[in-house]
Order: C-alpha cells, then structure tokens, then sequence
C-alpha cells in the first residue's frame, strides 16, 4: 500500500512501550485468542474454562511503568496504520455523505503494549485487536500481526494490517449506526447456536466494510494488496483456527464466520462499493 508521506490520522493514542495496568477480560477481539479457546473447544470444555479465565483477570494488578523508546520499526509501523486509520475517517465520512446517514462520528485509535485500560475493563493483548463500544476506540497491540502470520499461516504484509484496521472500524460504523445494539438485543433472546450465528453476522458485516473501505481506497493500492488481505480472512475464519487448534470444526459454536464466508464478504464489499450490498443478516441467516 503506498502511505509514506500521507496524512496520518490526529486520533491516535500510542501507549506502546509503557507496561500499563488493568484486568485481562474476554472479549471484543478479531481473534482474540481467549474467545478463540472458548469458541473452539466449546459447551462443557467453555464452562471449564471459564473460572480459569476468570482468576486469571481477578490476579491481574495495575502496575504500570516509564515509557520506553520505540524501535524505527515500531515507529515505521505506528505512521503506517495512523495513516490508514486517517483513510478510513475521509473515506467513511464520504460514504456517510452520499449514502445520507448523517455526520460520520470519527472513533480514536489506541495503540498498546501488553495490556490496556478501556471503557469496558482492562484487556491484554491476547484479545488481539478489538473495538470498545463504550469509549469507541480501536485497540491494537500490533505484534498480534506477526501471530497472525508465524501461528495462523496469513501471507503478512502491510495490507493484511490495513484489513484488520478497516474490520475494526467496520465495528465502529455498525455502533452508530445501531446495528450492534440491535443485534445484542436480539441475542439475548436467542439460543446459543442462534445468538451465534447473530455473532458472525455482525462480523461478516465488518468483513463487507473493510472491503467497502478498500474500494474506495483503490488509487493507493499496489499488486499483492487484496491478496494479502484475503489471506488475512482466511486465517482468520473460525473453521480454518478450529481445524489448526483442536482438528476439527463445529459450525455452531462459529462466532466470526468460516474462512470462505470471510473472503466473500470482503470481496463484496470491494466489488461493488455499495454500503446497501451489505446486508449479512439477510443472506446468512
């Protein structure tokens, strides 16, 4: 992707390099490698799981430290996605315009180290990346890239960092856009296997955006781009984790789609540009 010498975005908070506080909690990532050991395993082997994980978060404390230099490679990576997060503020903000769905509300980013403090509670960086509704942030602690392409076999490259950015703040137009408390309501009604596959709509839907966000970014594109973002999908559909982690896949306890489902819908979303083809809900259910 071409980005030096391009606008970074004012909406980034760098807390790398500082060991902060704060409870490790389940939830809200990418491939937060907490929920991806619930999800996989599942039913009697989650609830097992479960008060483990659970004193693990009571015996974190909060002991945070000095902040350390950043390496030039740390700090190359940092104006990398500050400048795709500012791509994603314009670009949003002209669909928002063209599509009459009001002012787009631009959400911060927060780059960290280890763990982080967030309106929902303290995370570790074993969430991965996430989006919090509370304070609507974007959360990253980018070494999980480097997981993603040694652990879970993604091609790597600038564009498969630039793929995750775009499905986070995928997250952040569906807050306001109301699509995620719509569908948190509707969960709480439904059996697990329902308010699972409510689960991997809402993240299809963020695969479509980031696709979305792609095709409007087009003209800084280079060759191998949309590969490298495909393989990105790929390795993190919930059957190809579920395969490399327990040898087997159970379609019911999916809760961000299957490799394929991935790949489409952020194809659909490149493809066609147009935030109305991305009803997930409609087709997969």
């Amino acid at each position: 992707m071409k980005w030096k010498g391009r606008r970074q975005s004012d909406n980034v908070e760098d807390r790398r390099g500082m060991s902060g506080g704060g409870k490790a909690i389940v939830g809200g990532g990418l491939i937060g490698i907490v929920i991806l050991l619930l999800n996989v395993f599942g039913g009697e082997n989650a609830k097992m799981l479960t008060p483990m994980l659970e004193q693990i978060n009571q015996g974190q404390t909060s002991t945070p430290t000095e902040q350390r230099e950043l390496t030039p490679e740390e700090k190359e990576m940092g104006e990398f996605v500050s400048t795709v997060f500012a791509d994603t503020e314009d670009i949003w903000t002209k669909i928002f315009e063209d599509n009459n769905l009001g002012t787009y509300e631009q959400p911060k980013m927060v780059l960290f180290t280890g763990s982080v403090e967030t309106a929902s509670g303290g995370a570790s960086s074993a969430s991965g990346p996430f989006y919090c509704p509370g304070d609507k942030k974007v959360y990253m602690d980018l070494a999980f890239f480097e997981e993603l392409r040694t652990r879970f076999g993604a091609k790597g490259g600038d564009f498969a960092i630039a793929y995750v950015v775009a499905h986070e703040v995928g997250h952040h137009v569906q807050t306001i856009l109301g699509t995620s408390g719509k569908v948190r309501q509707l969960q709480q009604s439904k059996s697990e296997a329902e308010a699972n596959k409510l689960s991997v709509c809402l993240e299809l839907q963020a695969d479509f955006y980031g696709g979305l966000w792609a095709h409007y970014n087009q003209k800084y594109l280079e060759e191998g781009d949309i590969e490298e973002a495909l393989s990105a999908a790929h390795a993190v559909g919930d059957d190809a984790i579920q395969s490399k982690m327990q040898g087997h896949v159970v379609p019911d306890s999916f809760t961000h789609g299957s490799s394929e489902q991935r790949m489409k819908w952020f194809m659909k979303g490149f493809k066609s540009g147009d935030i109305r083809l991305g009803d997930t809900f409609a087709e997969e259910l």
